[in-house]
């Protein structure tokens, strides 16, 4: 092959891969807005589908177990593994900003208050909710706002303000814990992002440390759509 014909090839496998590939701007970009929380529900199988839980929830892992979760007896769900989230008055988790809980954040039998993310829901007999705020609650570590960046329809993020409150004690169960770290099964938020519909998807799992559920991992699907 003659060195004239090799450049000319070169060059127009350069240019094709150039259309292609979408600029640094086009390929990743963070959103913005808040995330709508779809309340969770139970789909029936149907058209060859296995019936499934969808929407916003939360299940926790026993400790060790990777498949094997705790059961909530006050569930909503016929499978009590499932815990269903219902908007709280927000509708959702603002990016970028923090939803912080009120004061006092706890009733005095220990029932969680915080309402602006989700509704608090019975948990073991006692409610919990879910906030966000700059400073944890149980290291005392800063914590960065939620965020989100799509990347070709895949989100990813840093979640390390989310913190359940329950009985009277906040569990961080970010992802990444304050810190920047991934203790045991904690694992990094990740889902779809559809820039049409706005729809987003995500779901993460975070170690649970310290109190009566000491060693179990939470995990943690949202769903909905994202809203200016």
């Amino acid at each position: 092959m003659n060195h004239s014909l090799l450049r000319r090839i070169v060059l127009i496998a350069v240019t094709v891969a150039a259309l292609a590939a979408p600029s640094a701007a086009e390929a990743s970009r963070p959103l913005k807005g808040t995330l709508q929380i779809a309340p969770g529900r139970y789909v029936r199988a149907s058209h060859g589908r296995r019936a499934h839980y969808t929407g916003s929830y939360f299940r926790m892992l026993l400790p060790g177990a990777v498949d094997n979760y705790f059961r909530n007896p006050n569930s909503a769900a016929k499978d009590k593994t499932y815990t269903l989230f219902k908007p709280g008055t927000a509708g959702g988790l603002r990016l970028g900003s923090y939803q912080q809980p009120p004061s006092p954040a706890f009733a005095s039998d220990g029932f969680a208050l915080a309402r602006s993310i989700v509704q608090p829901l019975p948990f073991a007999g006692i409610n919990f909710s879910i906030s966000t705020a700059p400073q944890d609650a149980q290291s005392g570590q800063s914590d960065p706002p939620p965020s989100l960046t799509v990347t070709r329809g895949k989100l990813s993020g840093n979640f390390s303000a989310w913190t359940a409150e329950w009985n009277s004690i906040y569990f961080n169960q970010g992802a990444p814990k304050p810190g920047g770290h991934f203790p045991g099964l904690t694992r990094p938020v990740n889902g779809t992002y559809n820039a049409r519909t706005h729809a987003y998807q995500i779901a993460w799992y975070s170690l649970i440390v310290g109190g009566p559920f000491n060693g179990f991992t939470g995990y943690w699907h949202l769903q909905g759509k994202l809203r200016g």
